[in-house]
């Protein structure tokens, strides 16, 4: 917040508060999310001088399917993080919202229309169990809850399932991970409404706002009326239905689930939304940075994958791009790049 001084028709000096910084051209380049693009551009020159299969449509285009999926929970997670929270328990969401739903088509006879719906209902009833616990039980960090709930919910897909597959999904199903819409994926055109409606309730909305409010300070907000336990349920059941879709477009491209599936996807989209400009001390971020980074991330695995860059190399890559990402807004830049 910034104040404006002026002197009304009395002579009286008047101060009002504005709601927006003034627009400076040297305060819009310094934005985190210009530095995100010129990551992505040498993430783009890495890849495509590695591998010359890289920087091709039909090769950029197809990416998107082998990383969009887990990218639906980045936008509830930037949500919680903003609100001083965390959720590690989504991949487990996943696991278990997958393995209901193959368990209900190919053990209970349910349909398979349905047993797309109970996916995404179980997904619903895991963030909601994990925001009732988190507003009961102030005590305990959000960490700790996710923590237990990440346990219990593979737990279960495990007593569902066992170490067992189940596939055999009708044909039509396959279109989730592998369809096409006018020759763009699914998954993409899905990707960006789901980026839009996240961007404009967050940043459009009185909703939005009061995330913002209650990251930057809890107690205030709750004395000035924002009912700040019912927006974290909300937050949380949303980042529960994101698993449950990020559940569908997993299995149907790899045509089967087992409980162990959605590993460490936690880890991936906590990553893309730190990348992206959202503090993990609250109330700061925004979708388009979770965006740019969820394609730097992507694009990043996707590339190397090419060149057949072992996984734990690529946890290594991931991490120290994460690290600099934290370290560098830290960074004491030179005096004429200061603001004033």
């Amino acid at each position: 917040m910034e104040h404006k001084t002026e002197l009304d028709n009395q002579g009286y000096i008047q101060r009002s508060l504005l709601d927006k910084k003034e627009f400076t051209f040297k305060g819009f380049f310094l934005q985190w999310e210009w530095m995100l693009v010129i990551i992505l551009i040498a993430v783009m020159i890495i890849n495509a001088t590695l591998s010359p299969y890289f920087l091709n449509y039909p090769s950029l285009r197809d990416g998107t399917m082998t990383f969009l999926d887990k990218a639906f929970i980045v936008f509830p997670m930037a949500m919680i993080m903003i609100l001083r929270d965390i959720d590690i328990s989504v991949g487990s969401t996943v696991a278990l919202s997958s393995v209901v739903m193959a368990t209900m088509y190919n053990s209970l006879g349910v349909p398979m229309e349905l047993a797309v719906v109970i996916c995404l209902v179980v997904g619903a009833l895991c963030g909601l169990i994990n925001g009732l616990l988190i507003i009961k039980f102030k005590e305990l960090s959000a960490v700790i809850i996710t923590l237990g709930t990440m346990i219990l919910y593979r737990g279960i897909a495990y007593v569902i399932l066992e170490d067992q597959a189940s596939g055999n999904f009708p044909e039509w199903f396959g279109f989730f991970g592998w369809g096409y819409v006018y020759g763009t994926p699914f998954v993409l055109i899905l990707f960006i409404c789901v980026a839009i409606v996240f961007g404009v309730i967050l940043h459009k909305s009185t909703f939005g706002r009061e995330i913002f409010a209650i990251g930057k300070n809890p107690t205030a907000s709750r004395f000035s009326g924002v009912k700040v336990d019912r927006i974290k349920v909300i937050v949380f059941v949303l980042a529960g239905l994101m698993a449950g879709v990020t559940a569908l477009f997993l299995t149907s491209r790899m045509g089967s689930t087992r409980p162990n599936v959605a590993n460490m996807y936690e880890l991936d989209v906590i990553a893309m939304a730190a990348l992206g400009g959202v503090s993990t001390a609250g109330g700061k971020g925004k979708i388009i940075g979770t965006v740019i980074a969820v394609f730097i991330i992507g694009y990043l695995q996707y590339g190397l994958g090419l060149i057949n860059i072992p996984a734990q190399t690529l946890l290594i890559v991931v991490g120290a791009l994460l690290i600099f990402a934290v370290a560098l807004p830290k960074v004491r830049l030179p005096k004429i790049f200061r603001k004033k």
